[in-house]
């Protein structure tokens, strides 16, 4: 029994990056990419 997953949107992508700033984490910028590419992507695909 998995969980529900929810799709990457704008909103989410923003908070992973705003929370990724915060604590200054500049070694994972990859990860920030693929989440406003997942939320591009999710949103395109919405249409």
């Amino acid at each position: 029994m998995g969980k529900k997953s929810n799709k990457m949107n704008n909103n989410a992508a923003r908070r992973i990056q705003s929370s990724q700033d915060r604590k200054g984490s500049k070694g994972d910028q990859g990860f920030k990419s693929r989440s406003m590419s997942a939320a591009s992507k999710n949103q395109s695909n919405k249409k």
